[in-house]
């Protein structure tokens, strides 16, 4: 029988790398080899052509410029779109989230046309975000209470089409109580951390929705104690 494997793709890791948001391939490759899946990745620099047969898609933070000139780019190239159509999963975490609507804030707070992959509006708020966040996920999801560090200056707005990730327990989120947004295989949110690391469980789904299979468990302990000691943090009641 053939190996199982699956293609990650990281784009533009040369324009959004922030906060260790690298880790979060790393951890998808590693929770892959786990389950004898065999992962294949694929750094795709921005003056490189976004591939479209890949099976998940990550997306980290950055600065104003590079997530501006990063969202130009991802809108002339056009992968990204087709790889999504082709039923790719994509994880994207905070100026990358906010590229993959239909706009976001720029260096003076004026806005930017995104990629639209996303039906949300991003712009800037009155104050900045900078901590420990943590918050229920969507039941529908079927992964624990997410956890991760956040900092930003956005406020995001969701349109009907999109579901809020979380439910915000500790942090400010998207500004409106509730943190990142999803639709079908599309994730974004505002946790760095690396955010996969701290959440086992959402790497799982991607990891699932890039096999199309339930996945069977693996040992978690030493993920187990780093989520439980973040939140302990923040949640001094949490089991």
């Amino acid at each position: 029988m053939p190996s199982e494997e699956i293609k990650i793709v990281w784009i533009y890791p040369d324009l959004l790398s922030t906060y260790g948001d690298g880790g979060n391939v790393i951890v998808l490759e590693r929770r892959a080899r786990l389950r004898g899946i065999i992962p294949r990745t694929v750094r795709v620099r921005s003056d490189e052509p976004v591939p479209v047969d890949g099976d998940i898609y990550l997306l980290g933070g950055g600065e104003d410029r590079p997530q501006i000139l990063a969202a130009q780019r991802l809108r002339a190239d056009g992968g990204l779109h087709k790889a999504v159509e082709f039923g790719a999963a994509v994880f994207a975490v905070c100026a990358g989230y906010q590229l993959l609507g239909h706009e976001f804030g720029g260096e003076e707070g004026q806005p930017v046309q995104g990629v639209g992959l996303l039906d949300i509006r991003s712009g800037r708020g009155e104050i900045r975000a900078v901590g420990e966040i943590a918050g229920e996920v969507d039941p529908a999801l079927g992964v624990p209470m997410i956890t991760g560090f956040e900092n930003h200056q956005g406020v995001t707005r969701l349109g009907p089409s999109v579901k809020p990730l979380a439910r915000v327990a500790v942090g400010i989120g998207n500004g409106d109580g509730y943190e990142g947004a999803y639709a079908g295989h599309i994730v974004g949110t505002y946790m760095h951390g690396p955010a996969l690391v701290r959440n086992p469980g959402l790497a799982d789904l991607l990891l699932g929705w890039a096999v199309k299979r339930r996945l069977e468990p693996v040992d978690d302990s030493w993920a187990g104690r780093l989520r439980e000691e973040r939140l302990r943090a923040v949640l001094p009641a949490s089991s």
